[in-house]
């Protein structure tokens, strides 16, 4: 596949300075982009226009990612479970900001799609109506086209950029900037609605409630699933859900199937066609299914679909690690 590569020049070393501190704006937010309309501005404002203003702030904007919680877990889990080598490359290139922690940069991503426009098709794969499966050939290509461009084919490219770090040879690529994408698309090549239908741009044209809340239903499987969990079982706390994962990767149910979620085909560094055929089946099989138009989502669905967000979380964090272990060797 072309290498993707950034349309604005980037330094080749392995710092990270062409990078502003990122901001806490993610794409999962109902209403990123919306200003908050201050009060004494409010009051001297005609009152049809105010209630136009109000309402916009009410409509949630299209979302496109694992909120900011998804993806905390995803590279936290990943970071507990590196190599020697694979820890120091990681360490190494993390900017100093960081203090050595992945997650704290893990929607750097999010971030910067407004700054890099050309990487908003890399967070997604669309896949046709119904069909309930994925084909790289088929469905990787952004809206023009343009063949690779997906998530699964960002990973790809990423991991081979990164494959130059153990080279003597000075590389082309920023190093840091290809870490970071690499981290954040394997966590949202495991959200399920990364891999939904085109027409409905993977849940975000359809409208529903959250118990009261309106919203789409990919932000629902990007982060009300999350942030009820955290609610109702762990204080508010994504600490708290870490360590439940932690414990069902090590000891728990999930232990025996480690190391099949672990491996890759032969000669590959990266499988993200397997992770993408997992996703669109989950799509199908849960975050679809029973789903309308104006649906009202509650516990039944919350209950039934939070093993599945579990259990995809889990697995693009041990994914996420055994990539980079076979990246920096």
């Amino acid at each position: 596949m072309p290498t993707i590569r950034p349309e604005i020049p980037l330094p080749l070393s392995h710092g990270i300075h062409v990078l502003n501190q990122p901001s806490r704006l993610c794409c999962s937010d109902p209403s990123p982009s919306v200003p908050a309309v201050r009060m004494e501005a409010a009051a001297t404002l005609p009152p049809l226009l105010l209630l136009i203003l109000l309402a916009a702030t009410a409509v949630p904007a299209p979302s496109h990612a694992w909120g900011v919680d998804g993806h905390l877990m995803v590279c936290q889990i990943a970071q507990g479970r590196l190599s020697g080598a694979a820890a120091a490359a990681v360490k190494d290139l993390l900017p100093s900001y960081a203090g050595n922690n992945l997650s704290s940069l893990c929607s750097w991503a999010d971030d910067v799609k407004f700054r890099y426009p050309w990487s908003s098709p890399l967070h997604y794969i669309d896949t046709p109506d119904g069909l309930c499966t994925y084909r790289y050939d088929r469905d990787c290509k952004d809206e023009d086209g343009v063949e690779g461009r997906c998530v699964a084919g960002a990973i790809n490219n990423y991991t081979s950029q990164l494959l130059a770090y153990r080279r003597s040879s000075p590389t082309e690529y920023n190093l840091t900037q290809a870490l970071l994408f690499l981290s954040h698309f394997i966590g949202d090549i495991h959200q399920p609605l990364h891999v939904g239908f085109t027409s409905d741009k993977g849940g975000n044209t359809i409208d529903v409630h959250w118990y009261t809340r309106k919203t789409v239903l990919h932000h629902v499987w990007d982060a009300s699933i999350i942030q009820t969990a955290e609610d109702d079982f762990y204080g508010d706390s994504v600490a708290g859900y870490i360590d439940t994962l932690k414990k069902n990767i090590t000891q728990g149910e999930w232990s025996e199937q480690v190391s099949s979620w672990e491996a890759c085909g032969t000669n590959q560094t990266a499988c993200p066609d397997i992770y993408a055929s997992e996703s669109v089946a989950a799509a199908c099989d849960w975050a679809y299914k029973g789903v309308e138009e104006d649906s009202t989502l509650e516990d039944p669905y919350f209950s039934s679909r939070l093993p599945v967000v579990s259990l995809r979380l889990a697995q693009g964090g041990v994914r996420l690690a055994a990539t980079l272990n076979r990246i920096f060797g």
